[in-house]
């Protein structure tokens, strides 16, 4: 049974750390990564089995790819809470000769990371691609991937949805992060995507609808119904209804927080409703 009290304290705690990453180096994206602070908390602490000791192989455990690199602070505070790394390099940020570049990168080996990205529409790809290398290794373990929806503008990211449904890559549990926002606006007025739901059923996917996209026992619960719904000859895609810049109030309901950090009085503001439960780095 999951320990709520603690995983709601640690979203606290990952929402304080993206803002002060990006804060300190007054540069990033506070908004997709505090939208999916709690889909990140579900997968690292109650979905997704994981081995003591990093590896790039990943054979016999769950592996995950972030396509929308750009939400990097919400995964380095997850992976360093979660013991990948330590948390105090959380303070190196978006530095010089950092691990913990703006978008993820692999060149200097941060624990956790096995794909470079932040160009975005190239996520779902690779994590076909190590599915179906997991299929032929006889893992039986799951790919789990994250996609934004403006990302879905990206037309490779469809080439990959035919491909996966054509060669039964049921081992890959797929997420899109739907928030309805992108760097230059609203989705809609951007690019309109209709409904991307039907699309993917159009293609041949296992579609599951979570409306609830910041809501922890919510985002449990439909993951581990994703997981019963694998390996039977389909992929899978969760499409999560998410808040941009949840959990602050004046960050949400706007795009303008996609990628602006918040000035000294911003961050208190922000720190404020944000209370430290589990330290600061």
């Amino acid at each position: 049974m999951p320990d709520f009290n603690f995983l709601e304290n640690l979203a606290f705690q990952v929402r304080r750390d993206i803002l002060r990453m990006v804060h300190k180096v007054n540069s990033g994206h506070p908004g997709g990564s505090l939208g999916c602070t709690e889909f990140f908390i579900a997968l690292y602490y109650e979905i997704m089995e994981l081995k003591d000791d990093f590896d790039m192989d990943g054979y016999n455990e769950d592996l995950f790819f972030l396509s929308n690199g750009h939400i990097s602070p919400v995964f380095y505070s997850i992976l360093a809470r979660k013991g990948f790394f330590p948390v105090e390099e959380l303070r190196t940020f978006r530095s010089i000769d950092s691990r913990l570049q703006g978008h993820p990168t692999t060149h200097e080996g941060l624990p956790g990371v096995r794909i470079a990205s932040g160009s975005l529409g190239q996520g779902l790809s690779v994590a076909i691609g190590a599915a179906l290398s997991k299929k032929l290794n006889n893992d039986i373990n799951t790919v789990f991937a994250l996609m934004g929806d403006g990302e879905l503008q990206e037309g490779q990211n469809w080439e990959a949805i035919m491909y996966a449904t054509a060669n039964k890559v049921d081992n890959l549990i797929a997420t899109v992060d739907l928030n309805g926002k992108q760097i230059d606006g609203a989705t809609e007025d951007v690019l309109p995507m209709g409904n991307i739901a039907e699309k993917f059923k159009a293609f041949g996917w296992v579609v599951i609808l979570l409306k609830k996209g910041n809501d922890l026992k919510s985002i449990i619960k439909t993951l581990k119904l994703a997981l019963t719904k694998t390996g039977k000859g389909q992929p899978v895609v969760i499409i999560m209804h998410t808040e941009m810049g949840n959990g602050v109030d004046y960050m949400m309901h706007t795009h303008a927080w996609h990628g602006k950090a918040p000035n000294d009085e911003q961050l208190e503001v922000a720190l404020a409703q944000n209370p430290e439960t589990l330290g600061d780095y």
